[in-house]
């Protein structure tokens, strides 16, 4: 995730690549396995697995970074979008994992997702 992100040429495009990296994965089946399958049933909730929390303070610096540049609404708690940003990343990875076409999915639900984050 990070080697793609980090050829990004704006912050807001590595934010973007960042996310969309990490929604691409699913497209993988061993990580459909661990992340979406067998771990949850192990592990439980995603959310609330330690590196669902660094995952969101890694995009809260982002964000904040973003809103410092003028890239991200004044006003938008950064903590609180990249919860919602995250858990949208997550749902997205979800679907492709558990879908019966995973490529069609995937670009569908990288699409949706980036224009969600484009507004």
């Amino acid at each position: 995730v990070n080697e793609v992100a980090a050829r990004a040429p704006t912050r807001w495009q590595h934010f973007v690549d960042e996310c969309t990296t990490y929604i691409e994965m699913a497209l993988e089946p061993e990580i459909q396995r661990i992340m979406f399958r067998d771990g949850p049933a192990v592990l439980g909730d995603p959310a609330q697995w330690s590196n669902a929390n660094a995952c969101v303070g890694s995009m809260t610096d982002h964000l904040t970074a973003l809103q410092q540049e003028g890239m991200v609404v004044p006003g938008v708690d950064p903590e609180t979008a990249a919860g919602l940003i995250n858990g949208a990343s997550s749902q997205a990875a979800q679907r492709i994992a558990n879908s019966n076409d995973p490529e069609a999915t995937s670009r569908k639900v990288v699409a949706a997702f980036k224009q969600l984050l484009e507004g």
